[in-house]
């Protein structure tokens, strides 16, 4: 019997992560594209991948946002990224509205839930004869830090303490980054942290900037409040940064089983 093939995927960072969309405005799945492993609330199984996703993947002990994820947009990323792939994602919710980067430093509960959440993930997946290709991370936060002015500099290097941290602990490849917007009402307050953002995407070769769409979406009237998105809105940046990472993460598979080819034929 063929090996069940998935990409394992944690969907990470503060509330336009989570989503604060409109569910039934998000698109259908496309069948057989992806699963929720529900760390929390129902860690023996996976379930097909719905809106508004993480819902009551809530943890005392660390992330929890009950009744706050209304829409995400984990759907359109996970069409996205499989259409490219031809493989499922199964996908670890573990996004937490208002949180700053000091709040996911190494040892932090959301850091510590966070690991927790998807080393139980792979080992469930392991354990019931799943080849997971790829690990990865999505990644979108920032806003809280700028709102509290956290300096640039702090908070640049707060996240590559952060992520080092992160994908070494978990063995994931790369953080996939989706860049903060503007507050709708103070375009230029959450500047240094999208420089920041830049600057790591430059600087490190695990971090890979996958969309910059949000910044442009106080201008098409796609926001709801000062911080956060219409669903349309997350549906063109699941879509954008789904297709990138798909693309990506192709790549990366033709080269492995190129690789694999290779070593056969030496042997």
């Amino acid at each position: 019997m063929e090996q069940k093939q998935v990409h394992l995927v944690m969907f990470m960072g503060q509330s336009n992560m989570a989503g604060r969309g409109t569910a039934d405005k998000a698109p259908r799945l496309t069948a057989g594209a992806g699963y929720e492993y529900r760390a929390i609330t129902a860690p023996d199984q996976l379930y097909v991948l719905q809106e508004p996703f993480g819902k009551h993947e809530n943890n005392p002990a660390g992330v929890t946002e009950a009744g706050m994820k209304t829409g995400s947009m984990v759907s359109a990323f996970v069409n996205a990224c499989c259409q490219e792939t031809g493989v499922p994602i199964v996908g670890v919710s573990c996004a937490k509205g208002g949180s700053a980067i000091a709040e996911w430093m190494p040892e932090a509960a959301y850091y510590v839930d966070a690991v927790g959440r998807m080393k139980q993930c792979e080992q469930w997946l392991m354990e019931h004869d799943y080849l997971i290709w790829h690990r990865s991370m999505i990644w979108c936060q920032g806003c809280t830090d700028g709102d509290l002015h956290t300096p640039k500099e702090t908070y640049k290097e707060d996240t590559r303490t952060f992520l080092h941290s992160y994908l070494r602990e978990c063995g994931i490849e790369r953080c996939f980054l989706i860049q903060i917007g503007n507050n709708r009402n103070d375009a230029a307050i959450y500047v240094p942290i999208q420089e920041a953002q830049e600057e790591l995407a430059a600087e490190e070769a695990s971090i890979v900037m996958v969309s910059r769409q949000l910044k442009t979406f106080a201008a098409k009237g796609l926001m709801k409040d000062e911080f956060h998105y219409l669903q349309e809105g997350y549906n063109l940046v699941g879509e954008e940064a789904g297709r990138k990472v798909g693309l990506l993460l192709k790549e990366q598979m033709q080269e492995i089983t190129q690789e694999n080819l290779i070593k056969n034929l030496l042997h």
